[in-house]
Parts: C-alpha cells; sequence; structure tokens
C-alpha cells in the first residue's frame, strides 16, 4: 500500500484569508488543498481547488482517500454583518448548518485538527476594552452568533469524540501577503473602502466624529494579513504539540481611530483625503481593540506588522487595482 502524502485543507480556500494562508503554506513546503464552492479563480498557482460545500460528504472521502490530513482551516463562510441582519437564514445555513454536517464528516475520518476563524462579532458591544477572551459573548448580528455557534459546536464535539480545534477570534483584518488581493464583493472593509474612493476622485466616509475617543472617530484594532497567517501555522504547531483546545484573540493589541486611517492614506498615497463626516452607524461601538496575552503566551504570537497602520495602507494602495 502507497503512503499518502500530507496535506493541510483550506475551506473557504478563494477567499482573502483562504488564498494568503494557501500562499504562505506553500511557500512553506506544505500542501495545500483548498475546498470553496464560489466561481472565482484562484490566485495561488498549483494548489488543487475542489469546487462544492463544506457539507459535501463525497469530498472529505475524496481527501481522506487521496491524503493524510494533517490540519484543517475553516475559513468558510458568509462575512457580510448587515447581509447577516437582512438574511439570516442564509447565514445560519452557510455558517452553522454547512458546518456542522462537515464536523461530522471530519469526525467520520478521524477528527483531525481544526483551526477556526472566528471573529470579534462573538463579543457584541463590550463594555471593557481591551477585550479579554473571557469576556460576556452577547453577539449583536446573526453572523456573530453564527461564529459563537460554531465555536461552541467545537467545544462540544471535542468533549464528546475528542475533536481538537483553537478558534481565533479576528479583529480587522488588512495589508497583503504574497500579492493575494483582498476581493470581497460588495466590501464593507475600511481600508480598501478608502483606497476605492481616492482612486475614483471621490470622498471616503467617517461614520461618526462625535465618540468619545481623542478624535471623535471610532476606534479599532488592525491585524495585518501576514500576522493573521503567522498567528494559524502557530495554532496548527500548538495543536499539533497536544495544546488545549481554545479560543484566542488575534489583532495589533492596539487601535488606531478612523482618522489616524485617513491620515495614513495621506501619508502613503501624496493625496488629500478631504472625507466625508457624517452621523454615527447604530451598533457601532467606539473602541473595539483585542487583549492578545493569551495567544502570545501560547503562541508566541507576535504581530510585528500591525503595529503601524502605514505598512496595511501601503500594501492596499500600491496595488492597482
Amino acid at each position: 500500500m502507497t503512503d499518502k502524502p500530507n496535506a493541510v485543507v483550506i475551506t473557504g480556500g478563494l477567499g482573502y484569508v483562504g488564498q494568503s494562508l494557501a500562499a504562505v503554506l506553500q511557500d512553506q513546503g506544505a500542501n495545500p488543498v483548498l475546498i470553496d464552492n464560489r466561481g472565482v479563480a484562484s490566485q495561488v498557482l498549483g494548489v488543487p481547488v475542489i469546487r462544492g460545500s463544506v457539507a459535501d460528504g463525497a469530498i472529505w472521502r475524496q481527501l481522506a482517500d487521496s491524503y493524510h490530513i494533517q490540519t484543517i482551516y475553516h475559513c468558510a463562510g458568509l462575512i457580510v454583518v448587515s447581509e447577516s441582519v437582512h438574511d439570516p437564514a442564509r447565514y445560519f445555513s452557510e455558517n452553522v448548518c454547512a458546518s456542522l454536517a462537515m464536523l461530522n464528516h471530519v469526525r467520520a475520518i478521524g477528527s483531525v485538527p481544526i483551526v477556526f476563524s472566528s471573529s470579534a462579532a462573538v463579543y457584541g458591544n463590550p463594555q471593557t476594552t481591551p477585550i479579554p477572551e473571557d469576556a460576556v459573548k452577547a453577539p449583536i448580528s446573526p453572523y456573530g452568533m453564527s461564529k459563537w455557534e460554531f465555536e461552541q459546536m467545537l467545544a462540544a464535539f471535542e468533549v464528546a469524540y475528542g475533536q481538537p480545534w483553537v478558534a481565533l477570534r479576528y479583529f480587522n483584518v488588512a495589508g497583503a501577503v504574497k500579492g493575494v488581493r483582498e476581493q470581497h464583493e460588495p466590501e464593507t472593509h475600511l481600508l480598501p473602502l478608502v483606497k476605492a474612493a481616492l482612486r475614483q476622485g471621490q470622498q471616503p466616509q467617517i461614520f461618526g466624529t462625535d465618540y468619545p475617543t481623542p478624535d471623535g472617530t471610532a476606534i479599532r484594532d488592525y491585524i495585518h494579513m501576514a500576522d493573521l497567517v503567522d498567528v494559524h501555522v502557530r495554532a496548527a504547531d500548538y495543536l499539533s504539540h497536544g495544546g488545549a483546545s481554545r479560543a484566542f484573540n488575534v489583532g495589533s493589541g492596539r487601535g488606531h481611530s478612523v482618522q489616524e486611517v485617513m491620515e495614513g492614506f495621506e501619508r502613503v498615497s501624496g493625496r488629500s483625503v478631504n472625507a466625508q463626516r457624517l452621523p454615527r452607524r447604530a451598533g457601532d461601538p467606539p473602541v473595539l481593540v483585542a487583549d492578545i496575552a493569551q495567544a502570545q503566551e501560547y503562541l508566541g504570537f507576535d504581530p510585528k506588522h500591525s503595529q503601524h497602520i502605514d505598512e496595511m495602507i501601503r500594501d492596499i494602495w500600491q496595488d492597482g487595482v
């Protein structure tokens, strides 16, 4: 009998995080295999793509027959908060029901360690900042609810079936690695929205200038994609060495205001940013910053690319698209 090659599986592998992770893992000598149900093209050459849903048992049987699966990076799912409010059925179907089906298929092939793309949205409007992992979970959108529900499923599967897992609660991701572009449709992230407005000769928008912050605009924690990919790899290594299943916050550990982002674009682009100042949006907290001490202690996480907002802006601005 021929030994099967090792592989790591990335669900949602044609997304921003999935493609970035695939590119870095391939460069490190790993063998990533992607699952994705979208018709978009891969940005990473030479990486196999299986088109379909993570709920499809035939895909998991095919993978188990072809490879020794070392880790599953579960990045699949819908991500637009406002859309989840208007169409919660779709979000629970994709992010919860399909992911539950995936867990059952994974259990049938041997409970492979899972590194899950969770979200700071599980906290809702936190009462304290920086936000620790044990803060109250009170998501205010179906998107956030779906992330928290799947984390709870993982915990239950670990108790009942020995399923190892790590959930990485992302804050705001920006920047680029290996030339992988951020291609969300529709785009909802601040940095690419500002870039698009400036390139089109339009005014970027600031929602809320009367928050209780130093400059009146909301403060958010931005993590560079290079650091986010690094912490995924560290989480998989942590599990492979018997680390206990748990959730970690992954951000920079510091905040940048929306006004500071605008000033960063002025420095990087050399253009004047005359932002349109609009009222606050409902449900936007004044400050969201991660407490990353646990990831630093247990994973050796060092968000070295995330300390200066200009580095993330430069990555986005230099991409001509």
